[in-house]
């Protein structure tokens, strides 16, 4: 008899649940990845997830442009 299936292991994620791509960056309003890296990301390895990760925080804050933009300054 075979074991019962594990479920999957959950996948690592920065999405904090405010997905809207800022058109001038490219990047995510919420977690500051970029549409193919979303796209992607259940088929990257952990290395490349984690690679990609330790990058956002380089990342411009999409949302500080947005917001200079919508206040004129």
């Amino acid at each position: 008899m075979t074991p019962p299936a594990k479920p999957p292991r959950p996948i690592a994620t920065p999405c904090v649940k405010v997905c809207a791509v800022d058109g001038a960056s490219g990047y995510c309003l919420g977690c500051r990845r970029t549409l193919a890296e979303i796209a992607g990301w259940a088929r990257f390895s952990d290395e490349e997830r984690a690679t990609i990760t330790a990058t956002l925080t380089d990342r411009p804050d999409p949302m500080i442009a947005l917001m200079a933009a919508t206040t004129g300054r």
